[in-house]
């Protein structure tokens, strides 16, 4: 059995999670066949390595993971880190006055740096209900007394597309920023992008992007598809993503990536 890739990358939630945070088995064993036939498997989350961890033990993933948007390389057997990118502090702050100045008052929330970084919620913010751990601070400077990886934003009226595409506007060149789900919009590192992290990741492993298959469903999914030989869009991805996606494939909740793993495992044939 061979495989026409040697990387397959997979975002996290919306595509290899279920909406229960869980990997099927079908899925699972899609990826353990792919493994068998020579290919690495990175998973490339927006999740800081905190909210990725329990994730990767419970499927007995021991490679490498692009984590917090690509700030972070986690060998997940080893359970260590091996880069991390802080967000600029400072820049951070200038960003939040001048996207303030346009929409009004955001609400914040903030990703540590760090194998165990904390995420900290500040008032108004609305978190998922979930299992992911967070801590609430009434007082917000406590935010910025430790080195962060990204820093998330809410507007009390603005959807989320709406919020990105202001708050982009308004940062120019200071920082990037991403919508990386519902509800979800983050502030980052300029230049960093899971593109950035996957490349490393790769890099490590000794291949590149013509190697590499990747899965996505939202917009921070896009510099991934650009990197990458082939991007495959969940059915149930942002109309964004999927208009620069080469392939669209079942959803999430129908087992979209071992649909398209399991084609190419049976059906070899010349890449796309």
């Amino acid at each position: 059995m061979s495989f026409p890739y040697k990387l397959v990358a997979t975002d996290l939630d919306g595509t290899l999670l279920r909406g229960d945070d869980t990997v099927s088995e079908r899925t699972r064993e899609a990826l353990a066949e792919v493994t068998a036939a020579g290919a690495a498997h990175i998973v490339v989350t927006g999740r800081a390595v905190p909210w990725t961890r329990h994730i990767l033990d419970d499927l007995g993933y021991e490679g490498l993971a692009v984590c917090g948007q690509g700030a972070q390389v986690y060998h997940a057997g080893e359970h260590r880190l091996l880069t991390s990118l802080t967000l600029d502090r400072r820049l951070a702050g200038l960003a939040l006055s001048k996207i303030e100045a346009e929409v009004g008052p955001l609400s914040l929330a903030v990703s540590r740096d760090g194998l165990d970084g904390e995420v900290l919620v500040g008032p108004g913010y609305r978190v998922h209900d979930g299992p992911l751990p967070y801590v609430f601070v009434e007082d917000s400077t406590e935010m910025w007394t430790a080195p962060l990886n990204k820093v998330y934003i809410q507007h009390p009226e603005l959807d989320d597309d709406a919020l990105a595409e202001s708050a982009r506007q308004a940062v120019g060149g200071l920082v990037d920023v991403v919508m990386a789900g519902p509800g979800v919009v983050e502030i980052l590192p300029l230049g960093l992008s899971k593109a950035t992290g996957l490349s490393l990741a790769a890099r490590r492993l000794g291949l590149t992007a013509s190697d590499t298959v990747a899965f996505g469903d939202m917009p921070n999914d896009i510099p991934m598809f650009s990197w990458a030989r082939h991007g495959v869009a969940m059915a149930n991805a942002h109309e964004e993503l999927k208009a620069v996606a080469h392939q669209v494939t079942a959803s999430n909740e129908d087992d979209g990536i071992a649909v398209v793993l399991e084609d190419l495992l049976r059906t070899p044939s010349p890449r796309p």
